[in-house]
């Protein structure tokens, strides 16, 4: 498989998930995702997806300062609905590292690693999304903010000609060429702006 090279150089997420050690599944537990791991599942890298990775990442961190994050372990809360938008193919990607699903997840063993009733839409919340863990209660909101990072000036030109089956074979490179540049911008050159990812603690009531 073949992908662009910056697909490697962005900021991994490392997660310990004890329902994968208890049946040796991996080593300890222990289970590193990489943004590759979400291109495949959402099946192209775009803003969306790169913003829906800096997201879960800033999040665990906030989350677990000192500790590697625990799969199966943590609540997600979206504020909106999860045909709205992009929503969807957000909570698709938060929930490949987090391991959270709504009713369709793990069903556990003996009360043990059950999955289901972590992911929720239509939260009233202060921002996109609100990560909690189950442990302690310790909750952060984060959203994204794409629209700090612009496309390339011609970019709406060359994806109408895309689209629409007018672009030539090279247009249609240059597009995806820009495409990914503004995705290796959002993961390489702006993976820590707070301005580009949001964090905010949620005050306990």
């Amino acid at each position: 498989m073949r992908y662009p090279d910056f697909f490697d150089e962005a900021p991994r997420i490392t997660m310990y998930d004890p329902l994968a050690k208890f049946l040796g599944a991996v080593e300890g537990g222990i289970i590193e995702y990489r943004y590759v791991d979400a291109v495949k599942a959402a099946g192209h890298s775009c803003p969306t997806v790169a913003g829906a990775w800096l997201m879960t990442a800033r999040a665990l961190e906030a989350l677990y300062p000192q500790d590697i994050p625990e799969r199966g372990a943590i609540r997600v809360d979206f504020r909106h609905d999860a045909s709205s938008g992009v929503t969807g193919v957000i909570a698709n990607i938060v929930a490949l590292v987090t391991g959270a699903t709504h009713d369709t997840g793990f069903k556990g063993l003996a009360g043990r690693f059950d999955r289901r009733n972590l992911l929720f839409f239509n939260a009233e919340i202060g921002e996109e999304i609100r990560f909690t863990r189950k442990d302690n209660g310790t909750s952060v909101d984060v959203t994204a903010h794409m629209e700090h990072v612009p496309s390339a000036p011609h970019m709406g030109e060359l994806m109408a000609a895309c689209i629409t089956g007018r672009a030539t074979d090279e247009a249609q490179r240059e597009f995806g060429r820009l495409w990914q540049a503004r995705v290796r911008a959002i993961l390489i050159d702006h993976a820590r702006d707070p301005q580009i990812i949001v964090v905010r603690p949620v005050c306990a009531a």
